[in-house]
């Protein structure tokens, strides 16, 4: 059976000196697996719209839960993105991280949506990359069901006390006169960054990406929320270790 769909191209392996693997992020289907072959020959139709990174329009053959590529023609590359190392960088932290955390085989348009519009802004330079990486990593969390608890202190129910303290194991907050309460490490937090982790976690996709904070604020709302993020990714993601190498 053949059917048709754009995706993300997440990961690409090679199978041997011709074909490849791809990890194809789509609206539909979220995650699926195609077998694209003859995909890395010089000549291939295949390859310029199976790269890493790469969004295009896939003709996939279905047997059962396995997929091959019949056909794929680009639709964007973002080229702002490959030409930058940091840039990147992190957006293949992002495919990676996305491969970890997302089902497969199940519906995956607000993930694919939050995908495009970083690289989107990334490319543009439209916000930083501090703030791109926080919001991609607390919004995809939150979509895969791993959402924290910032409603009000995990203790008392206190929304917003004058110290406010983040524990990224549970993902819970604690005010200051409940902090002994809690189950972990604390990370004490503005109330900018909390207002900022609030905003990404519950507020409608259209807003996602309206607020702005101070680099010092980015910094620590960066720190938060990638603790969070490897706290419940049982696996290491070089792709992010590398990225952090740059600002060495």
């Amino acid at each position: 059976m053949l059917i048709t769909t754009d995706g993300l191209v997440i990961k690409q392996k090679s199978i041997d000196e011709h074909d490849s693997l791809l990890t194809i992020l789509t609206k539909e289907r979220g995650v699926i697996y195609a077998y694209a072959k003859g995909a890395r020959r010089l000549k291939s139709t295949l390859l310029p719209s199976t790269e890493l990174l790469c969004y295009s329009h896939f003709v996939l053959f279905q047997n059962r839960d396995r997929y091959s590529v019949n056909s794929a023609d680009l639709n964007q590359v973002f080229f702002g993105v490959r030409e930058d190392i940091e840039k990147l960088s992190l957006a293949t932290y992002f495919a990676q991280l996305s491969g970890l955390v997302l089902p497969v085989e199940e519906p995956e348009e607000e993930a694919l949506r939050l995908f495009l519009n970083c690289m989107h802004l990334l490319e543009k330079d439209k916000l930083p990359m501090a703030q791109l990486k926080a919001v991609f990593e607390l919004r995809l969390m939150t979509l895969c069901g791993f959402m924290p608890d910032l409603v009000g202190c995990a203790n008392c129910g206190t929304y917003e006390g004058e110290r406010m303290f983040f524990v990224a194991r549970s993902g819970e907050i604690y005010c200051g006169n409940c902090r002994e309460k809690s189950s972990g490490p604390l990370l004490e937090l503005s109330r900018s960054v909390l207002q900022a982790m609030r905003h990404i976690i519950y507020s409608d996709f259209s807003k996602l990406f309206a607020f702005s904070l101070s680099e010092e604020s980015l910094f620590l709302l960066g720190r938060a929320a990638e603790n969070y993020t490897l706290s419940q990714v049982d696996a290491g993601i070089p792709t992010l270790d590398f990225y952090h190498s740059l600002h060495a």
